[in-house]
């Protein structure tokens, strides 16, 4: 069946500027736009390149330049983030308060997007709640991948530390755990993961021990030690690298001891690990 040519462009979504130019040069059939042979022929294969060209133009702008996430590291070129594992009820305290069993429930795993990883001085409080909580976290960042890991093998792995708070809005938490739904908008909002400089693994003498602390306004309001983690950084490496494939980039925020409580517009934060890092950021 002959086709003009202008119809077949307005069929094809061209321009109408296009539709013009195929018309007044080719106003025979179908096939003179090129189209595959079995269907119309392509006796004009140029004007068809051109007119589906000018067709793709239109289609698809400018693909976007978008950072990749990083953390400053300490004496060394910035790291590169790549996924934000998070721990939960990983001390036996802190899972009592937040009504769980230390006995007997499992390690278990939520993410943060990449770029809730920030370093920040000030930070806003996010829309949609009323009920922000702080919760201090030993990070671990990974750099080198595997999957299925030993756990004697599990801190070759590491490439260093930090210290950060899994910010959380925790009337949103209440009421997704309430109807069944998923964490996602209680931990994954913009700047809901601040964290310290990573410290490389061989300038830190001892990152299964030592003092973790969350002061809000010079009060301190948590405090434990990384000994008393129910999951050590080693057994999590290994349960974590049985679910997905651990890669350089990746961050784990280990859990938090008890304490954890509210943070409102005003309140200075500071978090810190012996022997490892501090952080200080305002709420704003």
């Amino acid at each position: 069946m002959m086709l003009k040519v202008a119809r077949v462009a307005r069929f094809l979504g061209l321009p109408q500027h296009s539709q013009q130019l195929c018309s007044a040069n080719f106003g025979g059939s179908a096939r003179q736009v090129g189209l595959p042979s079995g269907v119309f022929g392509a006796r004009t294969h140029r004007a068809a390149v051109a007119a589906t060209a000018t067709r793709g133009a239109a289609f698809f702008p400018e693909v976007p330049e978008v950072p990749a996430p990083t953390l400053e590291v300490q004496g060394g070129a910035p790291f590169p983030v790549r996924r934000v594992y998070c721990v939960a009820k990983n001390y036996a305290a802190h899972t009592i308060e937040m009504g769980g069993d230390p006995k007997t429930d499992p390690p278990c795993f939520f993410s943060k997007p990449s770029d809730a990883a920030c370093q920040v001085s000030s930070l806003p409080y996010p829309p949609l709640t009323n009920n922000l909580h702080h919760e201090i976290e030993q990070i671990v960042a990974i750099g080198k991948g595997g999957s299925n890991i030993s756990e004697s093998e599990a801190l070759s792995h590491v490439w260093g530390y930090g210290v950060g708070v899994d910010l959380t809005r925790r009337d949103i938490q209440a009421e997704a755990k309430e109807k069944s739904k998923p964490w996602d908008m209680a931990k994954g909002f913009d700047f809901s993961a601040p964290m310290s400089v990573l410290v490389p693994s061989d300038k830190v003498a001892n990152p299964l021990k030592g003092e973790i602390g969350l002061k809000v306004n010079g009060e301190t309001v948590q405090c434990g030690d990384l000994s008393l983690y129910t999951w050590s950084i080693p057994e999590t490496i290994a349960c974590l690298s049985t679910y997905v494939e651990l890669c350089p980039g990746d961050l784990i925020m280990m859990g938090t001891p008890d304490g954890v409580g509210p943070v409102k517009p005003g309140d200075t934060v500071e978090g810190w690990i012996d022997g490892i890092a501090t952080l200080k950021f305002e709420v704003k």
